[in-house]
């Protein structure tokens, strides 16, 4: 007796999360042949890898990954990319799922030409989200300068002022539209697979480490924004308070991570991240000194214990094994002073440094607002994968911890998945 194979209802994919995770599912299944929807709720591509000085594992800048991907899915006709949107409802089962997805309105068209002339007439200001608010741009404003797609947002706050009304004026191309008003789109996929990411973990909740009270205290991914050439100083790195050029910095591992009382797990990557920074530091200030405070060094394979074995050769890189308890401010210079117990001597180490890092955790984005879907999660808010059943899918660091390396074999294997889920049902 033959069994005959049901065809799914649609053969179609939904990505949800535009980063390196989602950038790499949509692109392996665009490039079989299957229709590929992406979903990304910023205005432009490419997740926390754009907002990267570096990354692993050859230390390339963000342009060095992303535009290539970028080139690969606007030369792909079975990619259709909507930004600014966020997934309103999941529903269905494995092979028919019914998605509806909120656009929301950026006020600039596909008539945009990136000029820049909307900006130059925008007065007011915001915070730059970009660069986790080290500065300020325009109301009318390119996310950064590789945005993919190329195109100029008009902000929200701005809509309903004068500045508004300036922007639309300066636009030669009749780019700018005012009048744009979010609509809903309904999509009929097979197979949903969520790179929701990941969000650093917010540092003024970890109230002994003085993030947000002392200005000279900042993120491990502030210091990628500060050492970028993109960033708010393009790629100086330079104390909040004063502009100082530091001679010694301090990163304070673990901030958030492996502790109950916020995220009790490792967060992978943090260690290695401040191994790379140090090298940010060293390239411009070679007689800087460097103090690394951990409770153990995490160094993932032979490639990063080599690079973590190159660091301890740096006569002016010190390790401390002890887990920072408190830090304090001097009033006067502005300079930050660690406490720690070292751990391999017992002695109370009191350091101070002109600037301190805090390696903050890696925490899923769906840890704060769950997914509009029949996922399960574990405790920290990861997504676990249901391959029985499948259908939808976690792809990088919606799942666990990871590197990007390790996202971009995870997200090769989600795609697979996904395929599987249309040819099986």
């Amino acid at each position: 007796m033959t069994v005959e194979k049901q065809a799914p209802a649609s053969e179609s994919i939904m990505v949800v999360g535009g980063g390196i995770s989602g950038l790499t599912t949509a692109l392996e299944a665009a490039e079989v042949g299957y229709e590929v929807f992406l979903v990304e709720k910023n205005p432009y591509l490419g997740g926390r890898v754009a907002q990267l000085n570096q990354y692993f594992p050859k230390l390339c800048p963000p342009t060095c990954g992303l535009e290539i991907n970028f080139r690969r899915i606007k030369d792909n006709p079975k990619i259709k990319v909507f930004t600014m949107a966020d997934v309103e409802k999941v529903s269905g089962s494995p092979g028919n799922y019914e998605a509806t997805i909120k656009l929301n309105p950026r006020y600039v068209n596909s008539n945009c030409t990136c000029c820049g002339e909307c900006a130059k007439a925008c007065q007011m200001e915001i915070a730059n989200d970009f660069n986790f608010g080290m500065d300020r741009i325009k109301g009318a404003y390119l996310p950064h300068e590789m945005s993919f797609p190329a195109r100029y947002v008009i902000s929200s706050r701005i809509i309903g002022t004068e500045d508004a009304k300036r922007c639309k004026e300066a636009c030669k191309y009749d780019a700018v539209d005012l009048d744009m008003e979010a609509k809903t789109v309904n999509l009929n996929v097979g197979s949903v697979v969520w790179a929701t990411g990941w969000e650093p973990y917010d540092a003024h909740r970890i109230d002994n480490l003085g993030f947000g009270r002392h200005q000279n205290i900042i993120t491990n991914m502030m210091m990628e924004r500060l050492a970028a050439p993109n960033g708010p100083t393009q790629g100086k790195i330079i104390r909040p308070s004063d502009d100082k050029a530091p001679e010694s910095v301090v990163f304070v591992q673990c901030a958030g991570s492996r502790d109950e009382n916020h995220l009790p797990y490792c967060s992978y990557i943090c260690c290695m991240a401040s191994l790379k920074q140090a090298t940010y530091i060293r390239a411009q200030y070679p007689d800087a000194k460097i103090y690394i405070f951990y409770i153990d060094l995490r160094a993932p394979g032979q490639r990063y214990e080599k690079f973590y074995n190159m660091i301890k050769q740096d006569e002016n890189v010190f390790f401390i094994k002890g887990k920072v308890a408190e830090v304090s401010e001097d009033p006067d210079t502005k300079n930050i002073t660690v406490v720690a117990e070292n751990a391999v001597t017992g002695e109370k180490i009191h350091q101070t440094a002109d600037m301190v890092v805090l390696a903050t955790g890696m925490q899923p984005t769906a840890a704060n607002a769950k997914l509009p879907a029949d996922l399960k999660y574990n405790d920290d808010g990861f997504i676990i994968n249901d391959y029985e059943n499948g259908g939808m899918f976690a792809s990088g660091c919606a799942n666990k911890p990871a590197d990007v390396v390790s996202s971009n074999q995870n997200a090769t294997g989600m795609a697979l998945k996904a395929i599987q889920t249309l040819v099986k049902r």
